[in-house]
């Protein structure tokens, strides 16, 4: 099991420095689609990635500043929409820059590895952080690089989600390693900027429920994520290797077709999340999880932005975990939340989002990210691949992520109140049949 640590101060033998594109870039206001611009998503994603050796900082600094060429509203501002009345966001295309931070730690990369996987707050200063007056403040990409005792080195990096989904950061990544390691290449992918690919219809046509989303506050017993935010959280990290993924599968009766290792995990860590908070049989929850849609409504290769929606598959308790740990119940519904995502049924919840009083159902909702499949293990800028990665924090968020060395495991790392933490990881242990 591993143990959470307090980090060292980071030093700063300098102020950070805003890196700009190394040639001229467009300038031009870039629209945000409704995927993009929802409430949820107005934060920055904060990516750690442990390594063993350092790259040098030029040659860092370097690669940034021909990356940001190609990905120039990453070094671009966010702005309010003109039009006042419609509370959209905008990326104002001005190549003002990323931020980038150089820090040292007097730690070792073996003393960081285990500990990683369950962060805390101390783990925040391996981020510069931007003072600023509110959200739309802080620059869209924010770097820092911290260089350790034992030669090897941490990058944070915080890019908002506003402009980015996971795949969109790690295809990001993958460009600025590319660069790192070959200077005078072309980019592998070529990015994809615009989003009026998914602009809404006009007038929006919404032909389907979205249980993902309310409009109103939902009548509930219980508001699990206001209790949740105001407890005292504790990171808990879970390894699912192939046995217990077949273990999980087989408790699936009678069994299901192509049960894959996201259903099984993700089905497995709802009904323990389920049980540890005692809730009353009738309650209703939901587990709301991101898919990646980008073949399913035919995006351009290269399209970097939010091309991911929350599936929902919903139940009440007594149903999810009434019958002997057969995950069939849960299973099926999760199935059924992924096959529901169609051209129509996605194109309908674009246009459900331009009503901006709609938004997501959290008062009952386990929400799940998967990282385990975006690439981000493979971030290579020359010196080898991460020894680790994962979120820099760990809050509300679900995550599913890779475990590097095994690409038949996933980790699940979700923090959860300091009250409940034995009982979760109770019901979290895949106990033989």
């Amino acid at each position: 099991m591993s143990k959470s640590m307090e980090l060292p101060d980071c030093v700063y033998h300098r102020p950070p420095l805003t890196i700009s594109p190394c040639a001229p870039t467009p300038k031009h206001s870039l629209y945000l689609s409704n995927l993009d611009d929802q409430r949820l998503l107005r934060f920055s994603v904060k990516y750690l990635f442990l390594f063993k050796k350092s790259v040098s900082l030029d040659v860092f600094k370097s690669s940034l500043s021909r990356v940001l060429v190609d990905y120039y509203p990453l070094a671009g501002r966010l702005r309010s929409s003109i039009c006042e009345d419609d509370h959209k966001l905008v990326v104002d295309c001005n190549g003002e820059g990323a931020v980038f931070a150089e820090a040292f730690m007097d730690a070792t990369v073996e003393e960081l590895l285990e500990p990683s996987m369950v962060p805390n707050d101390s783990w925040r200063k391996l981020l510069y952080k931007v003072e600023a007056q509110s959200y739309i403040d802080v620059p869209p990409l924010v770097i820092q690089v911290t260089s350790l005792r034992c030669g090897g080195m941490i990058l944070c990096t915080a890019v908002n989600h506003c402009l980015c989904d996971g795949i969109g950061t790690s295809q990001f990544l993958h460009a600025w390693a590319q660069l790192t390691r070959e200077p005078d290449t072309e980019l592998t992918i070529v990015p994809f900027h615009g989003r009026h690919v998914l602009k809404p219809r006009e007038p929006p046509q919404v032909h389907f429920f979205h249980p993902t989303y309310t409009k109103t506050n939902p009548i509930s017993e219980v508001d699990l994520h206001k209790w949740t935010m105001q407890s005292q959280l504790v990171a808990t990290s879970f390894i699912f290797g192939p046995s217990e993924v077949l273990r999980l599968k087989k408790r699936c009766v009678p069994s299901l077709k192509c049960i894959t290792t996201f259903e099984a995990v993700a089905t497995h860590t709802w009904c323990a999340w389920v049980k540890f908070l005692n809730l009353a049989p009738m309650q209703t929850v939901k587990l709301l999880f991101s898919v990646n849609v980008r073949k399913k409504i035919n995006l351009p290769e290269g399209y970097y932005g939010n091309g991911f929606v929350l599936a929902c598959a919903k139940s009440r308790v007594g149903d999810l975990v009434a019958v002997n740990n057969n995950l069939r119940h849960g299973l099926k519904l999760v199935q059924e939340a992924k096959s529901s995502l169609d051209d129509g049924y996605i194109r309908s919840m674009v246009d459900l989002l331009e009503d901006k009083t709609v938004r997501v159902d959290l008062s009952t909702s386990l929400v799940m990210t998967h990282w385990s499949r975006l690439g981000l293990d493979d971030v290579d800028f020359g010196e080898g691949k991460p020894l680790y990665i994962g979120p820099l924090t760990s809050a509300y968020f679900c995550f599913l992520l890779p475990v590097v060395g095994d690409a038949n495991a996933v980790r699940v790392l979700l923090s959860v109140p300091e009250s409940v933490v034995e009982s979760f990881r109770y019901y979290m242990v895949v106990k033989e049949s």
